[in-house]
């Protein structure tokens, strides 16, 4: 008996202790983070929103785009980051400890600011990653913790400021998990990354942060609807490459021009000449009624082709944001316009097509149906998953992050370990 009651307080301090006290330390540091990034990610989504708040209010703000093209670049010569990595060193940070901190959080903070103010076509969601992961790399040396709960700090630091902005604290839980290395979920980082998530949706809900609200009409369940959300997981998977090689492409373009000012400048003249042509400020900023509208009525049938067009050439000549809700703009706005030649209505077409390019070209199938479960509830989750499956198969090795990696093949039982921007 008393060989047994050993072995079972044995095996007690070895198993179940330790992830007690390892659940005790993240049930506080999780919170405690949620709470200080949700702050930050309210003041965040504040200052983001009364920047385009003031720009819609004067337009002639956007003819000063060049000018703070060079505002951006001198911020972050200042502060040492000409040479900034955007979203892919959140991706180093997690996986391979690369150090962030404060001076990178107030470089992308101000930078993305000053885009949205003067009309760049950019979101906020990108910016809300490196912000969190800066903010967690920091944090993470200062309380000394070791190398292992640092990258899930940092995690966690991601989510919280995710879903402080976009109000959508589930997928920005297993987003941050996902995004890193496609094909493993780092779900050692799993309670930290939901409660410091739900902790800093519901601070920035305080200070009146939320989520898209739209509603969309699920049709019924057969084959001949399959069929055709299907056909929409296709032509978005075809739809994620276009978009991914333009931002390749462009961004090298651009580099040929070495001096960070003038590279800018050139970029943010372009966005404004692009403006006159179109006639209209609808593709400036983050577009953010163009996607709701388009759940309630179809947008003009080029509108994805512009959007795209004024994002590529707006992050690609420097200015800071981010590429998330531009490609919900670019994704809705498809599925929406598209759809009626499938006798689709213009709101599944929108959910199903934006949910598919963001899995497109972020290789995140499960944080994609996750988006939809809180975007546009579960009714529609079968096309939802359909389209957002077939999007990840056909999108090939390919996506907005260059140090994304993606361990498994797309089409095998195979362990590939590719990277993003490997050629090869």
């Amino acid at each position: 008996m008393n060989k047994i009651l050993k072995s079972f307080s044995d095996e007690l301090r070895r198993e179940e202790i330790p992830a007690y006290k390892s659940f005790a330390k993240w049930l506080v540091i999780g919170m405690a983070t949620g709470a200080a990034i949700g702050l930050v990610g309210a003041l965040f989504h504040y200052c983001s929103s009364e920047a385009e708040v003031l720009r819609n209010k004067h337009n002639w703000l956007i003819y000063l785009l060049p000018l703070a093209g060079i505002v951006i670049a001198f911020i972050y010569h200042v502060l040492k980051y000409s040479h900034d990595k955007g979203t892919n060193l959140v991706l180093l940070a997690v996986r391979d400890n690369k150090e962030m901190g404060i001076r990178h959080a107030v470089c992308i903070f101000a930078a993305s600011v000053i885009t949205h103010l003067c009309g760049g076509s950019s979101g906020r969601e990108g910016a809300s990653l490196q912000i969190g992961a800066a903010i967690g790399s920091q944090l993470g040396r200062t309380m000394k913790l070791d190398e292992d709960d640092k990258r899930i700090l940092t995690m966690c630091s991601m989510s919280a400021m995710f879903a402080a902005v976009f109000g959508t604290p589930v997928t920005a839980a297993f987003f941050s998990m996902e995004v890193i290395s496609v094909g493993i979920f780092y779900y050692s980082a799993i309670v930290p990354c939901i409660l410091a998530a739900l902790t800093a949706s519901l601070i920035s809900s305080y200070f009146g942060g939320s989520h898209l609200l739209v509603s969309v009409a699920v049709p019924e369940g057969t084959p001949e609807n399959y069929l055709k959300i299907a056909v929409l997981g296709v032509l978005c998977a075809a739809l994620s490459i276009i978009f991914c090689l333009s931002m390749t492409y462009t961004h090298k373009l651009f580099r040929l021009i070495k001096n960070h000012y003038i590279r800018a400048a050139l970029g943010g003249a372009i966005v404004v000449i692009l403006t006159l042509i179109a006639g209209t400020y609808t593709y400036n900023g983050t577009g953010g009624e163009m996607i709701v509208s388009a759940f309630s009525e179809r947008p003009f049938g080029a509108a994805f082709i512009i959007k795209l067009l004024f994002t590529i050439i707006t992050l690609c000549s420097g200015f800071k944001g981010g590429e998330i809700f531009p490609v919900f703009f670019i994704g809705s706005s498809f599925g929406s316009f598209f759809s009626q030649y499938l006798g689709l209505d213009c709101s599944i077409g929108a959910a199903v097509c934006m949910a598919a390019l963001f899995c497109g070209v972020t290789n995140c199938p499960i944080a994609s149906v996750l988006l939809c479960m809180e975007l546009f509830g579960s009714e529609g989750i079968p096309f939802y998953v359909l389209a957002c499956a077939i999007s990840y198969m056909l999108s090939g090795y390919r996506g907005l992050y260059s140090e994304q990696k993606i361990l498994y093949s797309k089409t095998k039982t195979k362990y590939i370990n590719k990277r993003i921007g490997d050629k090869k």
